[in-house]
């Protein structure tokens, strides 16, 4: 159950606080109900043309042939919040029209579906106390490119939304059932070094599995322990 506390940024009064495990745990459920109810069977990976009716069911409005330039040239998607009324998305045309940018696609996508699932409760609540700077009753959340795969955690609303990216893409349990032979087969234990062999070899097998980039899977692959691009510090099995 998602946490409250006092958001520092003095954005709201209160913030959603996700452990990382509920952000996994959340975005896990509502991938595989999806799947289960729409083909009765759990596969991945997710393909695109599911990832969008994933998320035209849990918004008010879809539109992936956006032009976002007026927000800046690396903005890549939006979205929208308003009183009583479930979010609105729009992704750059930019993306969705370039079969070459598909995997960029389908991680904004996720990401601003992060957005609609986490936040909207947040600014329903402030809409409902009072928006002294809104009287409309309407807000945007406006992603760049940089924080599309990862955020600082600083900019916590960004950040949940980046790692949602990847747990709907990438499930923590499937994907744990995918490297359960590569960790055993490998007699360590994770994480490994980030341009290692293992790494590679996870990061390739992870890409063809959920259909994604390989910037995407090594994002996941650090943020679930697999994978570190820090220094290691030798060990009696190493």
């Amino acid at each position: 159950m998602v946490s409250w506390i006092p958001d520092k940024t003095g954005r709201f009064g209160k913030r959603p606080f996700y452990k990382e495990m509920e952000l996994d745990r959340e975005c896990e459920v509502i991938v595989r109900r999806f799947l289960e109810h729409k083909s009765g069977r759990v596969r991945f990976p997710l393909t695109t043309d599911d990832l969008f009716v994933l998320v035209e069911q849990n918004v008010s409005d879809l539109d992936v042939y956006s032009d976002l330039s007026a927000d800046g040239f690396d903005v890549e998607g939006v979205t929208n919040f308003a009183v009583r009324k479930r979010p609105a998305i729009k992704v750059s045309e930019t993306l969705s029209t370039n079969d070459g940018r598909e995997n960029r696609y389908r991680t904004t996508l996720a990401h601003e579906l992060g957005h609609a699932v986490f936040h909207d409760e947040a600014f329903q609540a402030r809409f409902a106390a009072g928006d002294l700077f809104n009287d409309r009753g309407e807000a945007r959340v406006v992603c760049k490119r940089e924080t599309m795969l990862d955020a600082p955690q600083v900019d916590w609303m960004e950040w949940q939304a980046s790692y949602a990216s990847g747990a709907f893409l990438m499930p923590r349990e499937a994907l744990a059932d995918l490297l359960r032979p590569i960790v055993t087969a490998s007699g360590k234990l994770a994480p490994f070094r980030t341009g290692s062999e293992i790494s590679n070899e996870m990061i390739s097998t992870v890409t063809d599995a959920f259909g994604v980039s390989r910037d995407a899977a090594r994002v996941r692959l650090i943020k679930l322990g697999y994978l570190s691009d820090k220094p290691l510090m030798a060990t009696l099995f190493d």
